[in-house]
């Protein structure tokens, strides 16, 4: 086992006398502890990838980039045993209407640092040509500051759509249910939140981390001006060989202010037809869309609840064996995206979102996570943030189905995305319910 400097020298030393290895891997002796957020922002190369699974046992930073792919599929191809590619798509893989959002984007990093459990691991991927690598390593460095707690204060807050346009967006959605267009529907709101000074997204991240449980955690920046961020409670899939587990997580109601009012909005939420009809919906959809590549499925006989620390959910899980023709490409084209973020029929919702909703999605509500020939794992990219500078933009969405009222839903809209704005100081003059038309 390697301390950190110790581990990075015998990894230079072992790639001047590589010849036909993909990986080098080490086991680390590192003291780390809660830190790899603060110590991947130290380092000055991108791309870089945090991710942190959901029961926390399992903790990556990669950095660099040995291959890019924007196909999944092509980037299986080529991967050894060991290697695992990172990143994601974007909600619905088009970018007519935000040509600076790629549809898709993965790549093979050059250093992948593990936590899994308490042990730590640092490997790199070879290529033919690794003196970018080693110029990667020398940028390298185990010293980092720690990263303090968050200061930023919310000076302006813009809804898009704002309440009155959500309400008119909320019933034409629920309009073109009573005529068959649909089922469901899932309608989201952008808040962007200008802030008194820059945000550090590793920073924003930390604190997210600190406060939001059950969740995956992951961040994604391309270069320093742009970061995609989020603290995520939805699974899409994973996959072990050829055991898959994904869930229907749908149907919300906030927390209790005591254990006594948390508990009864725990059982109406149980017992309430709408939420648990728009349960049923993203179950017999994930069921219809895996069962041609499915030898076996499992679902749950009743909805778990998922308690987290700003609202609470229904959740499904569904187990399945796959047949061994079956893709992590295909998953994410069939499972993603799923009637939790869409609606029901898929084409359907996504041509109403595509002509109401009044801006584009981009990442948010895609998919984020890795892939291998072993394993893969990728949560769906909700109660999620794009940093940029001293703008925040935080996206939340409501499922619409019969019963569903605009007011109801825009206060699941502020439970949503209380996520993460309750960890940023806000200015009491602050009106929370801006548009974008008085500030144009």
């Amino acid at each position: 086992m390697s301390t950190f400097q110790d581990a990075i020298e015998s990894i230079r030393h072992q790639i001047t006398q590589a010849t036909t290895s993909y990986t080098i891997s080490l086991k680390l002796d590192w003291s780390i502890g809660e830190q790899l957020i603060d110590w991947l922002e130290a380092q000055p190369v991108f791309p870089k990838f945090y991710w942190q699974s959901r029961d926390g046992e399992e903790e990556v930073a990669v950095l660099g980039q040995v291959k890019t792919f924007t196909d999944p599929s092509a980037a299986q191809k080529v991967l050894a045993p060991q290697q695992r590619i990172w990143g994601g798509r974007s909600f619905d893989g088009r970018t007519e209407r935000n040509r600076r959002c790629m549809s898709s984007f993965f790549f093979l990093p050059q250093v992948e640092i593990t936590r899994l459990g308490s042990s730590w691991n640092i490997m790199v991927n070879l290529s033919e040509d690794n003196s970018r690598l080693l110029s990667t390593l020398n940028k390298m460095t185990e010293e980092f500051d720690d990263l303090s707690e968050l200061h930023c204060r919310v000076t302006q807050r813009i809804n898009t759509p704002e309440k009155a346009d959500w309400s008119n967006m909320v019933n034409k959605a629920l309009t073109a249910i009573e005529n068959k267009q649909f089922e469901k529907v899932v309608l989201a709101r952008k808040t962007t939140l200008t802030l008194d000074q820059n945000l550090s997204s590793a920073q924003f991240l930390k604190a997210s981390r600190q406060s939001n449980s059950h969740s995956f955690h992951f961040m994604m920046a391309l270069d320093s001006e742009h970061c995609f961020i989020g603290s995520t409670p939805e699974r899409l899939y994973v996959r072990n060989g050829y055991a898959l587990k994904t869930e229907a997580l749908a149907g919300t109601i906030g927390r209790g202010h005591d254990e006594e009012e948390d508990n009864q909005l725990a059982s109406w939420l149980i017992s309430d037809k709408k939420n648990q009809y728009e349960n049923r919906l993203v179950v017999d959809d994930i069921v219809h869309r895996l069962s041609k590549f499915s030898i076996s499925m499992n679902v749950a006989d009743t909805s778990e609840l998922v308690k987290l620390r700003k609202v609470q959910h229904l959740k499904r899980p569904i187990s399945a064996e796959i047949n061994a023709e079956c893709s992590d490409s295909q998953l994410l084209d069939n499972l993603q995206p799923t009637a939790a973020i869409a609606g029901l029929p898929r084409m359907s919702a996504l041509d109403f979102i595509i002509d109401n909703e009044p801006f584009a999605r981009g990442w948010y509500s895609g998919a984020v996570g890795f892939l291998s020939q072993q394993r893969s794992e990728f949560c769906v990219a909700i109660r999620s943030a794009l940093v940029m500078g001293n703008k925040l933009h935080l996206f939340a969405g409501a499922g619409i189905v019969p019963g569903s009222e605009p007011s109801s839903e825009w206060d699941e809209l502020d439970r949503k995305t209380s996520t993460l704005c309750t960890l940023l100081e806000s200015d009491t003059n602050v009106s929370s319910d801006i548009t974008e038309s008085q500030v144009a």
